[in-house]
């Protein structure tokens, strides 16, 4: 948890930068009939009954100092659509970078082996060499602040009921360019020594 925490009070550094990534599974929820239109005094109406039309998987990633955020539409997050979300961070997010300091949780598919699976081994090294690597730990995902975000797009950009892949990526695109546009950074304020006063219960006690 400190190593994490330790992270988020590094000062800015371009050369560097912070990215948090996570990933969401989303139902796909169409309508069995049509809602009701909003009306003066009256928001709009759903039918309590949908319909289950399958899920698909977000990724999103957040470099929470600079208030630059993307998310994709997948449908898996097996290795190799992470090992590609990485690509993308790497050589097309910040292809200047000299390191880009990435925090995420520790699923089996967050490893380097899902790069050479996905790439050639030259390939897939130069891709995790850039790459310096912090993991949440376990029941500590509330330290990714790319669930922040999550949060964020579902409170102001993601409707309850999307009903198909191509209506969630038009939705979710949108919802970047906006959060984007108005630049919105994160202002972490938890730091180590919270940490230990706040969650002294999580630390090991040590015995004279």
């Amino acid at each position: 948890m400190e190593d994490i925490l330790d992270v988020y009070e590094r000062p800015e550094d371009p050369r560097r930068p912070l990215v948090c990534m996570d990933e969401c599974p989303k139902q796909l929820i169409g309508e069995v009939q049509k809602p009701l239109p909003i009306k003066p005094g009256q928001p709009e109406r759903f039918d309590s009954e949908y319909v289950r039309n399958g899920t698909c998987n977000l990724f999103m990633f957040n470099a929470p100092l600079t208030g630059w955020r993307r998310a994709e539409v997948t449908e898996r997050r097996t290795k190799t659509d992470w090992a590609e979300q990485i690509r993308r961070l790497v050589e097309e997010d910040f292809p200047g970078a000299e390191k880009i300091v990435l925090v995420m949780d520790n699923l089996n598919t967050h490893r380097p082996a899902s790069l050479y699976e996905a790439f050639e081994p030259e390939r897939a090294k130069r891709i995790w060499d850039k790459l310096e690597i912090h993991y949440t730990p376990r029941h500590g995902s509330w330290l990714n602040m790319a669930e922040i975000e999550f949060g964020c797009l579902k409170r102001s950009g993601l409707s309850d009921r999307v009903p198909d892949m191509e209506s969630m990526r038009r939705e979710v695109t949108d919802w970047v360019i906006r959060r984007n546009a108005e630049g919105g950074k994160i202002d972490w304020r938890f730091t180590s020594q919270d940490a230990r006063i706040k969650l002294k219960r999580l630390y090991p006690k040590l015995h004279d």
